[in-house]
Formats: C-alpha cells, structure tokens, sequence
C-alpha cells in the first residue's frame, strides 16, 4: 500500500506551480504587482471604476448587500441604502489596492496611521497574557494587519486557499506582514500561541452556522454567532481585545486610524448567549464609525432555523 506524501507546509513552493494549469494566476499577479507601483491617484480612481461596475455586474452580492444594510440601518432612506451598498463595493476594490501597497508598496502609509490604546494590548502583555484581537472582516484585508504591524507584532488566523498556488503567494505575502499564520483548524496552535503571550487577529464575525456558534442579535436581528473565542480564551488564559481599524479622510489623502479598545472583563461568563450578544454588540459599535467599510456583501443573516422568518 502507497503511503501518501505529507501535504506541503504553508508557502512552500512546488514545481508543479510552474505547469501551464497555472500560467493564468502568474499573469494575475504580475499584472496586480504593477498595479501596487501606480500613484494613488491612480490607484483610487481605477478602484472606483472596478467597484462601480461590480456593483452593477455582481447581482447576487450587491442583492444581499442592499439587504443587509437595510436589515441593520433601518433608519436609512432606500436611496441611502444604495449609496452606501455601492460604496462597499468600492471601498472593497480600493481595499484590494491598499492590501497590494502593505504586500508591494509599504512605504507609502508612511505618515498616514495613528493609534489609539496600544496600551491595551501592552499591559495585557507585560502580565504575560496572550491578546486575542477581536476583530470584523474589513474590506481593507491584510492592509489592516500592516497598519496593526507597525505598533506590535500580531498573529492572524486565515482560512488556507483552495488553489495551491495563491495559497501560497498569499501566505508568502502576509509573511511579511503577521508574526504567525494559522490555520482557522488549528485550535492547538491558537491556543499555544495565546498561552506564549502572542496577540492574534481573530474575526468571529460571519455566518458559519450552528455548529459553531448561537442565534443572537446583530443589529437587532438574529443571528448565528460564533462562539469559539470563549473556548480559546478560556483554554489560554487569554484577555480578549476588541481591535477596529478604517480608512478616514480625504480619498486623495487617506488617514488610518487603529482603535484598541480596553480588555474585556469578564470575557468569556457563565453564559454563552450574554457573551454572544456583548460581542455583537461591540461590532455593532465599530461598524457604525465607517459603515462601508465592511464586507457586507457577505449573507450575515444566512442561517434559519426552523420558526426564524428567512431573510433572502
């Protein structure tokens, strides 16, 4: 019988990566590095005609987009609602240009990041306590983790690839951004890390159904709610740290800003519904500071179990 050959460990290269199969992703990403070498003016204008016309071309995403925000802002007009539904296209396309100048360009966010209770994370450090970094999927990607980077040293966790080889330029990317990468599977790692002091970028913000999680609101509405930090905090000792970042400013001119907030007390309780709710209520606190910069096209309200009106 044929043992199999150990999987290949994260960013490794292969040749088979060279076969034509994958001609076409090569292309891709040299085509994206001379992107990262235009001006800004460039960059953003490019970016606001690509997200325009995914907004018109994606008609499922921008459907549940539109959806989604006049689930959670209600108070918006309908006009208002398709503005910023279009927005988040375009803050996404522009985030794309932002995470290619933290892979390509790092320079040019010289000058433009400020922060805001790096001490959070500090103390919690300096009592020898891990930080988990609770965060949401910002359409800015790993261009956050660059911004985060430039003030302390955070681990990410990431879901690996499908295709082989952007998995593996992806990670060869954020190696260059994130102290570690771990697997979204690797529950032993997160927590080893979490134990060893390490602060780790985690986003419990999406719809991954029951099994991972518990019905509570998000903006009112219900919905499934990840739960896992409270395993992780409990196993590591850990504090948990609600971390917010987002563009601001003049397009033409962008600032960033970081905000930590204080440790959680008493994060995770006695009940997983309190917690499920407080946490959701934090991201709710953080989105409405940039509403469009999040990935809203995203079903958030996916999940209906059984006596839960459907949403989409």
């Amino acid at each position: 019988m044929r043992k199999k050959k150990p999987n290949s460990p994260p960013g490794a290269f292969q040749w088979t990566f060279l076969l034509p199969q994958y001609w076409g992703i090569w292309l891709g990403i040299m085509f994206l590095m001379l992107l990262a070498i235009l001006p800004w003016s460039l960059q953003y204008r490019i970016a606001y005609f690509l997200g325009d016309t995914a907004f018109k071309r994606l008609k499922s995403r921008r459907k549940t987009a539109i959806r989604n925000l006049e689930l959670c802002f209600p108070e918006w007009s309908s006009e208002h609602v398709h503005a910023q539904a279009r927005q988040v296209f375009i803050d996404q396309m522009i985030g794309i240009f932002e995470t290619l100048n933290a892979w390509y360009a790092p320079h040019w966010f010289q000058g433009r990041v400020s922060i805001q209770g790096l001490e959070h994370i500090q103390n919690a450090q300096t009592e020898g306590k891990g930080v988990l970094l609770l965060g949401l999927h910002s359409t800015l990607l790993d261009a956050g983790g660059y911004l985060c980077a430039q003030y302390f040293e955070p681990d990410v966790v990431y879901r690996p690839q499908n295709n082989p080889l952007l998995d593996m330029l992806i990670y060869r990317c954020r190696a260059t951004i994130y102290a570690n990468q771990l697997d979204n599977h690797d529950m032993r790692g997160l927590i080893r890390n979490l134990k060893n002091g390490h602060a780790i970028w985690y986003s419990p913000d999406q719809d991954f159904g029951l099994k991972q999680g518990i019905m509570a609101p998000f903006f009112g509405i219900p919905a499934a709610t990840v739960t896992a930090h409270r395993r992780l905090l409990k196993m590591s000792q850990a504090v948990a740290v609600p971390l917010y970042f987002y563009r601001d400013g003049d397009i033409a001119n962008p600032q960033y800003k970081i905000i930590v907030s204080p440790a959680l007390e008493h994060m995770p309780g006695d009940d997983e519904y309190a917690d499920a709710v407080r946490t959701n209520q934090i991201f709710e606190q953080a989105l409405r500071i940039a509403p469009t910069q999040y990935m809203w096209f995203h079903r958030r309200f996916k999940t209906r179990p059984e006596g839960y009106e459907k949403l989409y």
